[in-house]
C-alpha cells in the first residue's frame, strides 16, 4: 500500500485564514491577497511570529475545504500519515493533536507524526505547502497552493489548488 505524508498547517488546517483573522483583530482591517501573496507569513503579517506562539492559534483554526471527506477516502486506499513540523512551537503539540482528534477522528494516534524536520519522512508521496519540506523529499510531491507560495516556480512539484484536485489525481 502506498504511503502519503500529509502536512497539517496550510493543507488540512487553514492557518492562512488564522493569520488573516489575528492580523485583522490587531490592525483593524483585513489585508488583501495582493498584500500577502508571495511573502512568508512572518513577513506578510507583522505579528505572524507572535501569532504562532499564541495559545489557541492552532487549536481554533478552521478546516481546509473538502479536506475531511477526501482525506477520509484516501485513508481507505492509502497509508496516510499527518506530518507536522510542530516541535518548533512546543505549545502547539497538544493543540494540534486535539484539533486532529476533533476534525479528523479517523486518523489514529499512530498516523500522527510531530517532528522538527520533515527530511526524516519516508513515504511515496507528500502533500505540503512549503518548498523546504518538498524539495528534499524523494517521492512524488504535491505543492498545496497558499498565498505564500503562489509566486514561486514549483519546479518538480505538482501544484494542487484544492482537495478536489487531490481527489481527482489520487482517487
Amino acid at each position: 500500500m502506498e504511503r502519503i505524508a500529509v502536512d497539517m498547517d496550510g493543507v488540512l488546517a487553514d492557518t492562512t485564514e488564522q493569520f488573516f483573522l489575528f492580523d485583522e483583530r490587531d490592525f483593524g482591517r483585513r489585508r488583501t491577497l495582493e498584500e500577502v501573496i508571495g511573502k512568508p507569513e512572518s513577513v506578510a503579517f507583522p505579528k505572524g511570529k507572535e501569532y504562532v506562539r499564541t495559545k489557541d492559534f492552532f487549536r481554533t483554526a478552521s478546516v481546509v475545504s473538502e479536506s475531511q471527506n477526501i482525506l477520509n477516502e484516501l485513508n481507505r486506499r492509502y497509508e496516510i500519515f499527518v506530518v507536522s513540523a510542530a516541535t518548533e512551537f512546543p505549545q502547539s503539540l497538544l493543540e494540534k493533536y486535539e484539533w486532529l482528534r476533533e476534525h479528523f477522528p479517523f486518523i489514529t494516534w499512530q498516523q500522527i507524526v510531530f517532528c522538527g524536520s520533515k527530511t526524516i519522512v519516508e513515504a511515496d508521496m507528500m502533500i505540503d505547502d512549503h518548498f523546504k519540506n518538498l524539495d528534499p523529499f524523494k517521492g512524488t510531491t504535491f505543492l498545496f497552493s497558499q498565498p505564500h507560495n503562489l509566486l514561486q516556480n514549483e519546479g518538480r512539484h505538482r501544484r494542487v489548488n484544492s482537495w478536489k484536485e487531490i481527489a481527482d489525481i489520487l482517487l
